[in-house]
């Protein structure tokens, strides 16, 4: 599994989304359905798949640092 990073926006829309398809369904739904859904229907929401796709500013150094911050928190071997 892979850890993606989102605005805080894009994950309000994502969770409105993923509610909304539940709702239709009749089940739960996760992050990684309501994503795969939306990448089915892009041909009728494009901009919303854009958006949920794009990168964000500062991304690659908040990943540094999440990794560093793992790094300290592993115990020596």
């Amino acid at each position: 599994m892979t850890t993606i990073m989102v605005r805080d926006e894009v994950k309000k829309d994502l969770l409105k989304y993923a509610s909304e398809l539940q709702l239709k369904l009749g089940r739960r739904v996760d992050y990684n359905e309501a994503i795969k859904h939306l990448l089915m229907e892009r041909r009728k929401h494009p901009a919303l798949l854009i958006e949920a796709c794009k990168p964000i500013p500062g991304a690659e150094e908040a990943r540094a640092e999440l990794l560093a911050e793992r790094r300290r928190d592993e115990p020596e071997a």
